[in-house]
């Protein structure tokens, strides 16, 4: 009698309950890793402006929310290479092919490297006088803001390194070590900024400068950790040892076939955001605006953001890992989850954004009447808009995650400039423009992408997108 041995099945090193486990609690153990560190790294942004709004006043949080808006037009498009990224990961983790998704990995690290440092860097540092003077900024929160952007403009590899890194492993399936990554980068960040914000022993206080210098010294610490783990192996996703360390054209091709239109999407919504800044520039109190925006929309809305985006990412790595392992229907499952826990969580934030807008204002130092009430009418209407925009990022997320992002970049061009920026053209020429026209707008923009985003994805089309990158 002879024994026959069953057939033994190598074990992926992707979590292959992604692709066959019970959706609720896959979409969440890749959302709330994110989540969570995205909220934290929020707070951190909050204490930032905590600090430089208590000793240097409301222009200098004007001056770092102006200048994070002018940056992600710019930083947003090279990001939108590892858009691009995700959506080869995600398929190839899906299709179990791990000898792709590391040659995708390196290429995305190799091309967005050579940007930001041979492009970004030095055309940010000479272009920052300019870009300050098109969004209308006033002359104290100039000076505040032009050494911080021309800061996080030459050193910001570090950090482009990191959103790689997240990106890559949320789509392989792997949303806790970015997390743990991301709560070590926001603590360390946090004692920096503490440090050179205010001033300590012989270090000078620095102010806003100081919140770039922490910001980019502790991304370039996490970024040089990153990259010997990646060399060395022991994460789900590494560099490819058996290969040449050169461009690989094909890929890099397919990176921008996927990413441009992000990218493209991202510099549409920045310069939207940019735009309307420069609304906000032209009213008659700019600075307590600003300044209200600044600390409402940047900081205290990204509690709803910064979690939705997370969400985002959970739907297109689910999406897209399920639609390489030939199951598209618990790719559209999968979305539908996600805007439903957006929703509740948009909703629950929402409600301070009603109650207890004056004492969330006066956490940033904000005690000005004019600035509270500023700021008390745009954080009432977020908390209406919130609900529509947690939503369109789901989606949004399902679409992009499934190789589809040419929709999100018509979808975003409509929603994030023409309706927003059409009513405030519309408003001004025909009378005053006011603070809550605008922030009334910025609602009008975000239900338009909601309906358009769920409109788009329902339709189904991204079920039949194929990917290819060549032969190993």
């Amino acid at each position: 009698m002879t024994d026959t041995a069953a057939p033994v099945t190598p074990k992926s090193r992707y979590d292959r309950s992604i692709v066959e486990g019970p959706l609720r609690s896959v979409v969440w153990k890749i959302a709330w890793p994110t989540m969570l560190t995205n909220a934290i790294g929020g707070l951190q942004g909050m204490v930032d402006h905590v600090l430089v709004g208590n000793l240097v006043g409301y222009q200098a949080n004007a001056a770092i929310g102006v200048s994070w808006q002018i940056f992600l037009v710019v930083i947003v498009f090279i990001s939108s290479l590892f858009s691009g990224m995700s959506v080869l990961v995600a398929r190839f983790a899906g299709a179990g092919e791990p000898d792709k998704v590391d040659r995708v990995v390196y290429q995305a690290f190799l091309t967005a490297i050579g940007i930001s440092i041979g492009i970004m860097a030095p055309i940010g540092y000479f272009a920052t006088p300019l870009l300050l003077r098109i969004v209308n900024a006033a002359p104290a929160v100039q000076e505040q803001a032009q050494p911080f952007l021309r800061i996080m403009f030459g050193f910001s590899s570090g950090m482009l390194v990191f959103f790689m890194l997240g990106g890559a492993l949320r789509a392989a399936g792997d949303a806790r070590t970015p997390m743990v990554l991301g709560i070590v980068m926001t603590v360390v960040n946090l004692v920096l900024n503490v440090i050179l914000i205010r001033g300590l022993g012989p270090i000078p206080a620095l102010g806003t400068r100081g919140s770039a210098m922490g910001t980019c010294i502790t991304a370039g610490l996490v970024a040089v950790y990153a990259l010997w783990k990646l060399w060395t192996g022991g994460w789900v996703i590494a560099f490819p040892r058996d290969r040449g360390l050169g461009p690989d054209w094909p890929i890099i091709r397919e990176l921008f076939r996927f990413g441009l239109p992000t990218g493209i999407q991202g510099i549409a919504m920045n310069i939207g955001g940019v735009l309307m800044l420069s609304f906000i520039g032209s009213l008659a109190q700019s600075a307590a605006a600003q300044g209200a925006f600044a600390v409402s929309y940047t900081e205290l809305f990204s509690l709803i953001t910064w979690t939705s985006v997370g969400l985002m990412g959970s739907a297109a790595a689910v999406a897209g890992q399920n639609l390489g392992a030939g199951h598209p229907d618990r790719a559209e499952q999968a979305v539908h989850i996600a805007a439903r826990y957006g929703l509740s969580v948009a909703a629950f934030v929402g409600l301070f954004f009603v109650f207890f807008p004056r004492q969330l204002l006066a956490v940033f130092g904000m005690h000005d009447p004019v600035v509270v009430n500023i700021g008390v009418g745009l954080l009432r209407v977020l908390s209406v808009s919130g609900l529509f925009i947690t939503v369109a990022l789901a989606y949004t997320g399902g679409l992009q995650g499934t190789g589809d992002t040419k929709s999100p970049l018509y979808i975003s061009m409509v929603s994030q400039i023409v309706v927003p920026l059409g009513i405030c053209v519309v408003i001004r020429e025909t009378g005053r423009l006011d603070p809550i026209d605008i922030w009334l707008a910025i609602l009008a923009g975000h239900v338009t992408r909601c309906a358009l985003s769920v409109l788009r994805f329902r339709q189904g089309r991204w079920r039949s997108i194929a990917v290819s990158i060549g032969p190993s």
